[in-house]
């Protein structure tokens, strides 16, 4: 442990499962047991997840205690300096090798601004607690914290909406000022080229107008 930061040797990874996060780290913890590896204790969900210690565009680890918002409710505070964590999805067990549930994995979303109209990021928070927790376990949670990498298919809409909006002022520019191309769509290359296309105004004629 050095300034609150994990420090490996050259090519090791701390990369445990949840099991071995239940198991070997959390209730450790809870029983005052030494720890395999020291992970460090922080309050995670009053926290901006950028400004949490260690490196940021890492997974990071941390021991942390759940403040409950009401004196007679379960629901937990998690508003931070910048926003909020909110939940998604439905909590997910984890099991030991005889399929044993040894505690529960929560999902949870980083929101910029106050409720309910904060704004989704990329940061995400994954929070295990211990299956039927003893008096005096059931505040303590371990937090996987690690910030998400657009998916390729956001990318590319993201280029294909760029491409549009290139095309549309290219449109623009050939409705509202100056034709610089013959868009001849019969490509015979004759013919009078002030016909060759159409902006879309149906002027009437002489003719027409005198009928009216």
């Amino acid at each position: 442990m050095e300034n609150g930061i994990l420090r490996l040797l050259p090519g090791f990874r701390f990369h445990p499962t949840d099991e071995e996060l239940i198991v070997h780290y959390l209730k450790r913890k809870v029983r005052s047991i030494p720890l395999p590896f020291p992970i460090p204790e922080a309050d995670v969900c009053r926290s901006d997840p950028w400004s949490l210690p260690g490196d940021s565009q890492q997974e990071r680890y941390f021991f942390s205690t759940v403040e409950i918002k009401y004196p007679n409710g379960k629901r937990s505070n998690r508003t931070a300096t910048s926003g909020y964590w909110k939940p998604t999805g439905l909590d997910k067990k984890v099991v030991d090798s005889r399929n044993k549930q040894i505690g529960t994995k929560k999902t949870l979303v980083f929101y910029r601004s106050k409720p309910p109209n904060g704004s989704k990021t990329n940061w995400i928070m994954h929070e295990y607690k211990i299956a039927n927790p003893t008096q005096g376990m059931e505040n303590w949670v371990i937090c996987r914290v690690f910030l998400k990498k657009p998916a390729r298919k956001d990318v590319v809409k993201e280029e294909e909406m760029v491409e549009v909006q290139n095309r549309g002022s290219i449109f623009y520019e050939f409705i509202g000022g100056p034709r610089k191309f013959d868009l001849n769509l019969d490509g015979d290359g004759g013919g009078d080229s002030s016909s060759s296309c159409s902006s879309g105004i149906t002027v009437a004629g002489e003719d027409e107008e005198d009928s009216k």
